[in-house]
């Protein structure tokens, strides 16, 4: 959502968009990019913003006749989706890289900011749980709707995984970078886990946007990981989480008598509305943001 406000009202070419990939998995033989194909389908005006995954006016006659023969249901696909999943898996096997498939999906949408795999490796977020051991994320998240009890994480294979083309380049270019209101274990942890990304960071402003607001994730499981791994869910343990990273730090309103406890940390504070519950609020988060960029530099 933010991602989108920042596109709203920067140039294509200011704005570059580094995408966590250890979601990715395969599904029916396909190759399947969760958060890769959100960020493309909302820069390209195709979501749905009901769901907030997939594709708008999207049907379901492949997934239901999959079903009838007897096929799995519990991650369910479009017609529209299956073929963005189909032609990447064509291209991967025929050697194309992710990136190199982003890209050229990206100009058939007509999405012009930079948009990058974190990897063209494959990494993969496995999730440490009480009641079944490790899960891969999308078995976690979907197949049992992240109610298992959390323990911990693993991202396979990121120790020997580089940053895809362009991503420290963009980084080295950028005069910002924003940490958006994503997950802190499952979304950005990774990112930042792959060769040469947090080292990148150092020296740069950094600033990072809180995913939970009064003690509860915005959308996800992220309050409810910090919980279940012994933190207490709230806007300054995310700031705890990227304090050695980050120089400035975006709150919402209703966390102002946290911001003392985060000035603390040696961060600059910003507090202003951060539910992006339409086009405007992300557009005008996106501004506050920009402005808040703009004191700092």
């Amino acid at each position: 959502k933010l991602v989108h406000g920042f596109a709203e009202v920067l140039a294509a070419e200011d704005l570059a968009i580094i995408v966590n990939t250890g979601d990715d998995f395969e599904h029916f033989g396909l190759y399947i990019c969760p958060d890769l194909d959100t960020v493309c389908y909302t820069l390209a005006g195709l979501a749905n913003s009901d769901t907030g995954w997939g594709r708008a006016d999207e049907t379901w006659t492949t997934i239901t006749k999959i079903v009838e023969l007897g096929g799995p249901d519990w991650f369910r696909l479009g017609d529209l989706d299956f073929a963005t999943h189909i032609e990447r898996t064509r291209r991967m096997r025929a050697g194309q890289s992710l990136s190199q498939i982003v890209n050229s999906f990206c100009k058939t949408w007509n999405v012009t900011p930079t948009i990058l795999p974190m990897s063209d490796d494959r990494i993969r977020t496995k999730v440490e749980t009480q009641e079944y051991g490790w899960l891969d994320f999308q078995e976690y998240f979907v197949k049992y709707k992240c109610s298992p009890k959390v323990k911990g994480f693993n991202f396979q294979h990121i120790e020997n995984s580089p940053p895809a083309p362009g991503v420290i380049e963009s980084i080295a270019k950028a005069d910002a970078v924003v940490i958006c209101p994503s997950n802190p274990w499952v979304s950005i942890d990774p990112i930042l886990g792959v060769s040469g990304i947090r080292s990148s960071l150092i020296g740069k402003l950094v600033i990072a946007v809180s995913p939970i607001v009064a003690g509860k994730a915005i959308k996800g499981p992220a309050a409810k990981m910090y919980a279940e791994l012994g933190y207490k869910p709230s806007a300054l343990t995310v700031a705890e989480h990227y304090s050695e990273l980050i120089r400035g730090f975006v709150l919402d309103n209703s966390d102002e008598s946290l911001r003392s406890a985060i000035e603390q940390l040696n961060l600059h504070v910003l507090t202003t509305n951060t539910l992006m519950t339409g086009v405007k609020n992300r557009i005008q988060l996106a501004e506050d943001v920009l402005n808040f960029i703009g004191s700092l530099i």
